[in-house]
């Protein structure tokens, strides 16, 4: 007699974990989501997934989780929470969400001896290399090689999961580069790029760019590596480098909406920052440039998923589709006309 299985998914309000969910109910698995307990956006998960309100920030919450109660059951864990910030400045909750957190998953992951157990970490984790080199999957993963408040704590955090791993627990990474797509309840900085460019918000674009991926994609290659992981293995789940002119360009052939053609030099628009935050200030809406983003822009974003691609079964789609695909959401959800 085959054994039954569950899915344990944290951060499954958020735009990636909401995504893998869906998957997983579509695919007729059982889902158990959890959630905070104020989390608006936890209504909206799809109907059938048992929500388990608690924190990762609280044990006692995590025990209750964890615990299952039908025996000879395969537990599979998603570990998807996380607080994704481009401050630089270090904060304490985006440090106990991010590690902290983490941390607690896994003593609750070893304590109830699940089957599997996938942590959601970022490309942002593993240290860049010199432009025109191709950045690859690491094992070992030091803070202070890596820039910025996230960069730093997705770095500590995986580094703790990989030690889990020695430590007998069958754990794998992923790392997901600058996730797009639809399904974004609370918008993040791609999907609010994608609604200025439907209102012509934007003057002018910026010189640079970054590896855009679909979150569907990424939510199949997570779900995939709870079968197929290696124990202690890491898998970059990347597309491609995509210019923010390109990112213009393919906007408007999909929409037929004018872009900007004009691409101001990175060290322009980090001169103008200041009145560019102050704007965002008064629209009360996230700011899509700031100091860490505008790096970010600069940076080399050439990442392999060769190693996703041939154990996983890792697979990309076109980012036009990705962009109409985000749009006709975004109509669906009347947040844009």
């Amino acid at each position: 007699m085959s054994r039954s299985e569950i899915y344990l998914v944290t951060g499954a309000a958020g735009h990636l974990g909401y995504t893998i969910v869906s998957q997983l109910v579509l695919d007729g698995k059982t889902v158990r989501a959890l959630v905070l307990p104020d989390d608006k956006l936890s209504s909206r998960l799809p109907t059938g997934v048992e929500l388990h309100y608690g924190n990762v920030l609280d044990p006692d919450s995590l025990d209750d989780f964890f615990a299952c109660s039908v025996p000879d059951t395969n537990v599979f864990v998603i570990h998807c929470a996380g607080i994704v910030t481009t401050s630089l400045k270090h904060s304490p909750i985006v440090y106990d969400v991010n590690v902290q957190g983490t941390r607690n998953m896994i003593e609750a992951a070893l304590k109830h001896k699940v089957e599997k157990f996938v942590y959601v970490s970022s490309v942002h984790a593993i240290p860049e290399l010199p432009k025109g080199q191709i950045i690859t999957e690491i094992d070992r993963f030091d803070k202070n090689l890596v820039y910025g408040m996230y960069s730093k704590t997705k770095a500590e955090a995986t580094q703790c999961v990989l030690n889990a791993a020695e430590r007998g627990l069958d754990a794998t990474v992923v790392h997901p580069s600058g996730i797009c797509g639809p399904n974004s309840h609370g918008y993040n900085y791609a999907t609010q790029l994608v609604v200025d460019c439907w209102k012509g918000n934007l003057p002018m674009g910026v010189e640079g760019g970054y590896d855009f991926v679909d979150v569907r994609d990424v939510a199949s290659g997570t779900i995939a590596s709870c079968r197929k992981g290696g124990k202690g293995q890491c898998y970059i789940l990347a597309n491609r480098y995509i210019s923010i002119k390109e990112f213009f360009s393919t906007f408007q052939h999909v929409t037929g909406k004018k872009q900007p053609k004009l691409m101001a030099p990175i060290w322009l628009a980090k001169a103008v920052l200041p009145f560019y935050s102050v704007y965002y200030k008064i629209k009360k809406q996230l700011p899509l440039f700031n100091s860490y983003s505008l790096y970010t822009l600069d940076t080399n974003s050439s990442f392999s998923t060769e190693k996703a691609r041939l154990e996983l079964g890792y697979a990309t789609r076109p980012f036009s589709d990705t962009l109409s695909d985000t749009i006709s959401w975004l109509k669906s959800q009347k947040n844009i006309y």
